[in-house]
């Protein structure tokens, strides 16, 4: 058995690492959606609103905390005011510990918030008049409400479900978005490969007709302006090598990087057509309407002008605060007396507040949001008017692709005959330097046109997919379940 030198083992995993890696254009969108930079801004967006909405709904649960001083201590010279109303100074020579657990619920019906508490402390005072005090709160109620003409609650309930249903279509079109990167960056390196290709075999066939014609000129079969021309085309090939190498170099680079690749030779397969399907117009427009976040951006951003417009009315006009409190308390020096004949503590305030002459600046406030109300519904309309037609324009335009894309395939199938004809015909003399060449550019822009026609259907292909969240060629709604879990 012969033994693998030494040296072959330290190259092996250069070699391997250095094998391209095949790649369809499913499987680089596939992977763009797991691991490209967009994919990690877009889930990372997502999260943000997801957490962001289960904050709003958990914030009208009830909340439970507790607040404690373990403990305070204190021996200071302080001031204080006595029971005659005046300020004297006295040796303060005590500790504190004191304990408050509430619940507080916000009330969305009404805008205000109810809190219940309960709350214990102790006092122990030191030096020649030593003793321990203790104050319980066992039952407190109390209700504050900011505003009776603005509840804020209301406001927040109607948005933020929108805001988060925003977010979820929002990450299914960055994820369309996505694919629509990949399939434009995918035929960039595809176009790159196939002209390398076609420069290569341009060359390459300019190479054997430079050395014909060396040798008809020799003879004296043909000019020296045909030689010169040969020659000039072999030169011009010779730089679409390098030109197209360093285009292939950078398209490569562009679309591993953006995969996450760990080479940069990637070989691609040219895309299959797609099955054919139709799209109907109507159909396109009322799966945007039921799927796409500008919808419900649209309904969010006429509530949000409309609850500011709402605010400013609520304080331009008469202002009430009101606030309430019943309770029971009790204060002792022994512990176990906190737990008898219990005071009770009451205590209402109504605040108001009425704006009597200010210069006009309530009114210029409501004046504005009532501008801002209307600019948002005037910029609403039109922006709803370019998105029905867009829609409509992609859709009539993508009718064509296909007619489009066999057009330039059977082109390509016609001007690459041609000019294999018109290369034997050269080779035995039958046409000039000038008809060669004219064949040569016609196939290789036939190429190059129909990989361009290619792209263009699979990019309308997936930028239909985006404007309405639809996929037609499976006939099905492009859902959150599809990319993410909570």
């Amino acid at each position: 058995m012969k033994r693998i030198p030494f040296l072959l083992l330290l190259l092996l995993p250069l070699l391997l690492s250095a094998q391209s890696q095949k790649i369809k254009l499913s499987e680089a969108i596939k992977i763009a959606q797991e691991k490209s930079p967009q994919y990690v801004r877009a889930v990372n967006t997502y999260q943000g609103s997801y957490w962001r909405y289960r904050n709003f709904k958990a914030d009208f649960l009830p909340q439970i905390r507790l607040d404690a001083v373990l403990p305070q201590y204190s021996n200071s010279i302080r001031r204080i005011t006595n029971d005659l109303g005046q300020d004297i100074f006295v040796n303060q020579n005590q500790s504190r510990i004191e304990a408050d657990l509430s619940i507080n619920q916000k009330v969305p019906l009404t805008g205000g918030q109810f809190f219940v508490s309960t709350a214990l402390e102790r006092v122990d005072r030191y030096g020649d008049d030593a003793a321990t005090n203790y104050s319980l709160v066992p039952f407190s109620i109390n209700y504050f409400q900011g505003s009776l003409f603005y509840n804020p609650y209301k406001w927040q309930r109607k948005i933020e479900p929108l805001r988060y249903e925003e977010s979820k279509r929002n990450i299914i079109e960055n994820m369309e978005n996505i694919s629509l990167t990949t399939c434009m960056r995918y035929f960039g390196l595809l176009k790159a490969q196939v002209s390398l290709d076609i420069a290569k075999k341009n060359l390459s066939n300019q190479d054997t007709l430079l050395q014909i014609t060396k040798g008809r000129f020799k003879i004296g079969k043909v000019a020296e302006n045909s030689l010169l021309q040969i020659e000039l085309s072999h030169l011009i090939s010779k730089n679409n090598v390098t030109t197209n190498t360093i285009l292939l170099k950078k398209t490569s680079q562009d679309l591993a990087r953006f995969l996450e690749l760990d080479t940069e030779s990637i070989e691609l397969e040219v895309p299959e057509k797609l099955v054919e399907f139709g799209v109907d117009v109507a159909k396109a427009l009322a799966e945007a309407e039921n799927n796409r976040k500008s919808v419900i951006e649209f309904r969010r951003r006429r509530l949000e002008a409309e609850q500011e417009l709402a605010e400013v009315k609520g304080s331009n006009r008469l202002q009430m605060t009101l606030s309430a409190n019943f309770g029971l308390n009790r204060r002792a020096d022994m512990y176990d007396d906190l737990f008898q004949d219990y005071d009770q503590q009451q205590n209402v305030s109504l605040r108001v507040g009425i704006p009597i002459f200010d210069w006009g600046v309530s009114k210029s406030r409501r004046k504005m949001a009532e501008a801002d109300l209307s600019l948002i519904e005037n910029d609403i309309k039109q922006e709803k008017q370019e998105f029905e037609q867009e829609i409509y324009l992609h859709t009539l335009n993508w009718s064509s692709q296909r007619d489009f894309l066999e057009t330039a395939e059977k082109a390509q199938e016609i001007a690459l005959k041609r000019y294999e004809i018109t290369k034997k015909r050269y080779v035995l003399g039958k046409i000039t330097i000038t008809d060669l060449n004219i064949a040569q550019q016609e196939k290789d822009k036939a190429v190059v046109d129909y990989l361009n026609s290619l792209e263009k259907f699979w990019v309308d292909y997936y930028t239909l997919r985006k404007l309405t969240l639809y996929d037609f060629a499976v006939d099905e709604k492009i859902t959150i379940e599809d990319i993410i879990f909570d």
